[in-house]
């Protein structure tokens, strides 16, 4: 995620899940892309706002998220939060995690 500051602080593993973890994550920002090739990742907002851009064949989806909505973000898309107001998220996520600073090809 892009922000000021340790970017650690803002992340925060709550359990082991299966062949990755639940996070809970507080931030405001944009993040950089990542994708998650062997599963699904939940991504439910628990405060605050965010869009939520898949990247896919056909190019950039956009998702608008409030809180107490989610979105199940499929294995192998790539992804990233833009405009995160005061979002605070709680993902359950599976790894290995890849990121991309710059828009991947699909």
């Amino acid at each position: 995620m892009a922000f000021e500051g340790d970017a650690s602080e803002a992340f925060a593993e709550v359990a082991p899940y299966r062949d990755g973890a639940v996070y809970v994550s507080y931030y405001s920002g944009s993040s950089e892309w990542e994708r998650h090739p062997n599963g699904d990742e939940v991504v439910m907002v628990l405060e605050g706002t965010t869009t939520v851009i898949l990247l896919g064949n056909a190019g950039e989806e956009r998702f608008s998220l409030v809180e107490q909505e989610l979105i199940v973000i499929p294995k192998g898309v790539w992804h990233r939060f833009e405009g995160s107001d005061r979002l605070k998220v709680m993902t359950i996520t599976p790894q290995p995690t890849e990121h991309s600073l710059d828009t991947p090809t699909t």
